[in-house]
């Protein structure tokens, strides 16, 4: 079973009284609709489950429509759940969801309701606005190696480099299939559909060049002024930072900032780039799995960014930062921070590095609780990447 806490989790809540709205979000092929539907088979309910893929066609008359729908079952058997998918799609959803929801609840009529969206652009969508108060918000990510391994019998050495997509696992073998797979159906759907229709670009060429870019430079830092003159798009560093979030919120890409105790400092630091997903990497190269394997270099990089992947991932659902630091030619690969806490990682992938180990560099100007050393002499990466971050 996919995301099986997260499964159990929303069940109970549909078990109880009605009390808030359940959003599902998060990147493209990462299974939300097959959570949805495991849920909708396994509550003890009516469900009524729609998908808004044909955004021209669809109103917000039509979610009255399905809201309307939804009440019928309801009075039928006391209560009901309404699944709407791909709910970002339709302009204005959330006024109208809102108004439907407030209606019930002054009616005291029992229809729960499970909305999915792609990407946190959902939320920037109004969900914060129009439904404040009335959510309860669950961020899909990318599957982790322990999952991908579970039902798919991944090794390290697979998901390293595969990513956690499951849903190209049977074509892998082919990597010329796989890979025109991942930049067609996931990487250019994600940018045309979930970043270019809802969100205003001025230079969408920019922003898929930066993507690019940091897909080719993921594990490393980069100046905003050094990215800019690799683009052949004119920018300045505020767009880059902007588009870079972008990216981050569709789950395709993430600069971290440098760790300097302050947040004014923090912001102005130059990226770190990670892709959020090792297939993103994959794909785009000219490289198929075993010739990776043979390049030390190239491998290191990869492992790098997939543990980078993984902490960024799991760190969105338990309210904990991730920072990199390097000062003087001293580095630290990974901080995590979660209140006054900090934790630093050193990772050992087997590439040249430019910067020094920078622990202990770190650990004299900042209280460090837990350091923590990751491959070659440490925690093997295998198990580090089977370890929930709140353990840490």
């Amino acid at each position: 079973m996919y995301k099986r806490e997260i499964f159990y989790e929303i069940v109970k809540r549909f078990k109880g009284p009605r009390h808030f709205i359940q959003v599902l979000y998060g990147p493209r092929q990462v299974g939300k609709t097959t959570l949805a539907l495991q849920i909708k088979d396994s509550i003890k309910m009516p469900c009524h489950y729609v998908v808004a893929d044909e955004p021209d066609l669809k109103t917000n008359s039509w979610i009255e429509q399905q809201w309307e729908f939804a009440r019928l079952l309801s009075k039928k058997s006391g209560k009901s759940l309404l699944i709407i998918d791909e709910i970002q799609k339709i302009h204005g959803w959330s006024e109208t969801v809102k108004k439907l929801w407030d209606e019930d609840t002054a009616n005291k009529q029992s229809v729960f309701v499970l909305l999915l969206g792609s990407s946190q652009l959902i939320l920037s969508k109004g969900l914060g606005e129009s439904l404040a108060g009335r959510y309860e918000a669950i961020n899909i990510t990318h599957w982790f190696f322990k999952e991908m391994e579970d039902a798919f019998g991944f090794t390290i050495d697979k998901y390293i480099y595969f990513g956690g997509y499951p849903g190209c696992v049977n074509i892998i073998n082919d990597w010329k299939r796989w890979s025109s797979y991942i930049i067609n159906s996931l990487i250019e759907t994600t940018i045309s559909k979930d970043i270019l229709q809802m969100t205003r670009i001025d230079k969408p060429a920019l922003l898929k060049q930066l993507f690019y870019l940091g897909c080719l430079y993921s594990g490393q830092v980069l100046s905003y002024q050094k990215i800019l003159g690799q683009l052949q798009d004119a920018g300045n560093t505020t767009t880059l930072a902007h588009y870079l979030d972008l990216l981050n919120n569709a789950g395709l890409l993430c600069g971290l900032q440098k760790y300097a105790g302050q947040k004014i400092r923090q912001r102005g630091s130059s990226p770190k780039f990670i892709a959020l997903n090792t297939a993103l990497i994959s794909a785009q190269s000219s490289l198929d799995f075993s010739s990776v394997k043979k390049d030390s270099e190239y491998w290191g990089r990869l492992v790098e960014s997939a543990i980078g992947a993984y902490l960024i991932n799991s760190a969105k659902a338990g309210k904990i930062e991730i920072f990199y630091w390097n000062s003087l030619n001293r580095e630290v690969d990974f901080v995590l921070k979660k209140g006054e806490r900090i934790i630093a990682i050193e990772v050992k992938s087997g590439r040249r590095k430019q910067n020094l180990p920078g622990i202990e560099a770190f650990s004299k100007e900042f209280k460090v609780q837990k350091k923590y050393l990751v491959g070659t002499g440490g925690i093997p990466i295998k198990e580090f990447l089977k370890i929930k971050i709140e353990e840490l």
